[in-house]
Order: C-alpha cells, then structure tokens, then sequence
C-alpha cells in the first residue's frame, strides 16, 4: 500500500505522533533510480493515451485521479490523493521521491503536492472555520491545531501578533487522538460555544469550557486532515499550498509570507 503524501516531521515546534515505515528519498538517488528507469525499462509507448491506459491498469483500486506526462520522457505523474509518485510508461516501474529540476534547483513535485493541498482546503467553506482576522489582512493562513497540543497552545497565545502582523490565522481541529476522545470532545464544545473564538482562547490556556454538542465539522477537519497525511500539529498551510509541519514565530512567519508573495520562496 502506498504511503500517504507527509511533509517532514522533525521540526521541534511539531507535536506528531512517531512515524513508522516512512521512506526517506534522497533527491539525488531519486533522480539517478529515474534515469536507470528509463534505461532499463523494456518498453516505452509513443502512444500517451496507451501508457496512461496502461498505468491506471496496473495501479486499478489504488485510488488514482490523474495521471500525466513528465518532462521526462517515458516517466508519469500519477495523483493518488495528495500523493504524487511516478510511473514508467509500460506501468512496470513506480518511483516515490521528488523529481527535481537541476536547472531550476526546485521540487516539481513538491509545487504539484502544494496544488493538490490547496485544492483539498479551497474546497472547505470559511463557515466552518474559526477565524481569527486582523483589520488589514496581509496573508491568509490555515492552522490545523488539537487543543491539548503544547506547540498549538504557543502559537495560539501569540495570536494578537500574527495578527498586529496582517496574517488571518483559519483554524481546523485535528484532535490527534482521535475521536471522541477528550481533545475532540473539546473542539466540539469550543465549536458549539456561544463565542467560538473566547472559547478556543479559554481552551487553550486550559480554562474550563462548558461541555456541549451540536452540528458541527470536527469529523469534517479530521477527514480533511487525513486527506493531507497529516502526522503532527501545529500544521500550517500558506495560501499557495505550501506547508509548515510545526510552530512558527510570528516574525518569521510574516517573513516567509513576504517573501513567498514576492516569488522568492520556491
């Protein structure tokens, strides 16, 4: 079984659970096992609609939505979720790793990951959301957060100064445990509060909020979170689809927004 599409898990301002069976691809040796693919391989199509046809044959039931072409002739970009691996042309070989483009020093990969993420969080309204925005927003940003999550409860206490910043900080809930657990059953209360937000606020900063239930989109957030691989909280996820496993200062946070804004952060 494929491995779901996750960003990288060491940065300490991540509270994630331990991961298991998650392979670590140098991006040299990904792009040298991909030239020996295309040397090696048996058969390459001239037909596009053939390899694909041929592709989505062997990889029937995994789930994909797209397959396409490459610069890299005889190698595919097949969709499975919000992960991107890559197939040889006669759907024999299948490579999981980034495809870097050495003239460019960028991830094609990572830039089609950053799509499909932003894609997946477009498609959730701002109704079921908790927002928490500053008078002039400068950049919008969608935190994943679990209220017993110690780098969640650092980041939220800075919350006047991510705003003081222009940064619109969305927030879903992703109680890791689980649900109906004690973290969900917090974000349903926070949820069903009369003032949301004073509610996460008093959550947070571990003051009582009284315990209710309602509609709300808990199991929609933790879907959605699955969906993006997530492992860890804080998540957060610029408005490019770009990602931080992990806390972020707010200084540094409004430095790499301005510097993602102006095309400097590939």
């Amino acid at each position: 079984m494929l491995n779901p599409d996750t960003e990288s898990l060491s940065n300490p301002g991540t509270d994630s659970y331990k991961l298991t069976g998650q392979a670590i691809v140098n991006p040299v040796k990904t792009a040298l096992i991909a030239l020996m693919i295309l040397c090696f391989s048996p058969f390459v199509s001239a037909d596009e609609a053939a390899d694909k046809a041929a592709i989505r044959a062997t990889l029937a039931g995994a789930g994909v939505t797209s397959v396409e072409t490459t610069p890299v002739p005889g190698l595919y970009e097949v969709v499975i979720g919000t992960q991107v691996v890559y197939v040889s042309s006669d759907g024999r070989y299948l490579l999981q790793g980034d495809l870097i483009d050495f003239s460019t020093r960028t991830s094609l990969t990572e830039g089609r990951r950053a799509s499909l993420r932003k894609q997946l969080v477009d498609s959730l309204d701002e109704s079921k959301m908790i927002i928490f925005r500053p008078k002039k927003v400068k950049h919008v940003v969608t935190v994943f957060t679990d209220i017993d999550c110690g780098y969640c409860r650092k980041l939220h206490s800075q919350i006047d100064d991510y705003l003081a910043r222009g940064i619109e900080i969305r927030y879903l809930f992703f109680p890791r445990a689980g649900a109906h657990t004690p973290s969900y059953d917090k974000a349903v209360s926070v949820w069903c509060a009369d003032d949301r937000k004073q509610a996460l606020t008093d959550s947070k900063n571990r003051r009582p909020v009284p315990k209710k239930t309602c509609s709300n989109p808990v199991d929609e957030h933790m879907r959605l979170a699955e969906q993006l691989g997530l492992r860890g909280t804080p998540y957060i996820l610029f408005e490019n689809g770009k990602s931080v496993p992990g806390y972020v200062a707010p200084d540094q946070m409004a430095r790499m927004l301005d510097q993602m804004k102006v095309g400097s952060i590939n």
